[in-house]
């Protein structure tokens, strides 16, 4: 990448952290560098370790190698030097962990490490062979390793660069070498710190950019948890608040009754009462609703599904006549853990709907089954079924999937969105099935224990 257009996509991102609060920046990015470190002084000790093992497994090979003196002395001072990093390495992590602060002598302390581990490729590369350029490998991989572990600042780069070329000049003083020789390797060294520069910068850019969106989406979605919570305030005061004059015109309209009237009033008192039957279901609906969204302690209980299931059935034919109702199981016994409560809510608005779209006297099943660890409920009824285009929002709220059953029975919009979310809030799945004029089938998958 051209060094214009590097400089470029650093000064961008430079100019949006100035405006997000910088200094978060750095205590970030200073947190990220210590745990580069802890992990760089680690792998360096352990390859060093490694290397000291196989000293002493082949003691012949490597004794006869060219400056095995001095590659035996820096093998030990690179085994001492990884364990003493390691271990400061920890200490400034429990400190910054504890204080979610950084320091300036932590960025000293990451900065010294850096320039330690380029230092140690230099010199790796000087006792490898007599002439720097034929055994660069090692700086390479010192420098590129710096640039894409460790975030520096612009001044802090350039200090780390004119700081490894006077090192690398000093080394070259101290080895002798021609002047010639000297003018080849500065060379050889001054592309690789320019390569060094280059990918530090863009690397500095990339991580300032990814920090900024990881900060953008965690703003965004506390906008839209807040936004969500505000909602189900409103909601659950504003369906809360309706009860009491709904309560009151449904009691008007009882005592009007108590009087003697003509057939005309009371039509029109027997609308009122319906009419408010549904405002109040409306509202149930709205608060329910509300609740589910909200964060409260979600309770649950070990409870076998037949026996569960059952008692729910028997309720349905016993005080609503549905004798077509019937529970298959495949499963004995069937146990969930669930909230009771919640649980009959799915059940009565499952069931509540299977027969609301079915004709008289058509069977609606209530199945239960095993998949590998998982207990299968199914809702399966032969009613009218449900139009295709309208499946991938039927459990969505306020829905226009909504229709009136077969008597006229009015639909909230809501019952299948509470379903859903009281099924997710088991760490469990729904899913349905539908073909008009065949019948649909709602598919509950729940963890069984």
């Amino acid at each position: 990448m051209p060094l214009h257009k590097t400089r470029t996509l650093e000064k961008r991102a430079i100019k949006k952290l100035a405006a997000k609060n910088k200094i978060a920046w750095r205590d970030y990015y200073t947190g990220q560098n210590l745990l580069s470190v802890r992990i760089a002084s680690l792998v360096f000790l352990l390859l060093n370790a490694t290397i000291r093992v196989l000293y002493l497994v082949f003691p012949l090979s490597l004794t006869r190698a060219e400056n095995f003196p001095e590659f035996n002395v820096t093998n030990w001072v690179f085994i001492g030097s990884g364990f003493v990093f390691y271990l400061i390495s920890n200490v400034f992590i429990e400190n910054y962990r504890a204080h979610k602060k950084a320091t300036a002598i932590m960025s000293l302390y990451v900065f010294s490490f850096a320039l330690y581990l380029i230092l140690c490729g230099m010199y790796s590369s000087f006792i490898s062979t007599s002439d720097p350029r034929n055994g660069i490998v090692l700086y390479l991989i010192a420098l590129t390793v710096v640039s894409i572990m460790w975030v520096f600042e612009f001044y802090e780069t350039l200090i780390l660069i004119i700081a490894s070329a006077l090192l690398f000049t000093s080394l070259l003083i101290h080895a002798h070498t021609y002047p010639t020789e000297m003018v080849y390797n500065q060379l050889v060294s001054v592309i690789l710190l320019g390569g060094f520069y280059l990918m530090s910068r863009y690397f500095y850019s990339f991580k300032a950019n990814y920090y900024l969106q990881v900060n953008e989406i965690r703003e965004k979605n506390l906008e839209i948890e807040r936004g969500s919570e505000f909602k189900s305030q409103l909601l659950g005061t504003v369906a809360h608040d309706l009860r009491n004059p709904i309560a009151a015109v449904e009691t008007l309209a009882m005592v009007m009754e108590m009087d003697e009237i003509d057939a005309e009033l009371q039509e029109n008192l027997s609308l009122i009462k319906t009419s408010c039957a549904q405002a109040r279901s409306i509202i149930d609906e709205l608060l329910e609703s509300a609740r589910n969204q909200n964060t409260e302690q979600f309770i649950t209980v070990k409870t076998d599904l037949n026996v569960f299931l059952q008692g729910i059935i028997d309720k349905w034919q016993n005080q609503r006549g549905s004798k077509s109702l019937e529970l298959i199981s495949r499963v004995v016994p069937a146990s969930v853990k669930i909230n009771h409560d919640k649980f009959q809510r799915v059940m009565d608005n499952l069931i509540g709907n299977a027969l609301k779209f079915s004709r008289e006297k058509t069977r609606v099943e209530v199945i239960i089954s095993k998949i590998d660890h998982n207990i299968i409920v199914e809702v399966k009824d032969q009613g009218i079924g449900i139009p295709k285009d309208k499946l991938p929002i039927i459990f969505e709220a306020f829905t226009k999937a909504g229709r009136p059953g077969l008597k006229g029975e009015q639909s909230t919009g809501l019952g299948l969105s509470i379903v859903k979310q009281i099924v997710e809030k088991h760490n469990g799945k729904i899913e349905v099935e539908s073909e008009e004029g065949k019948g649909s089938t709602f598919r509950m998958v729940m963890e069984g224990v």
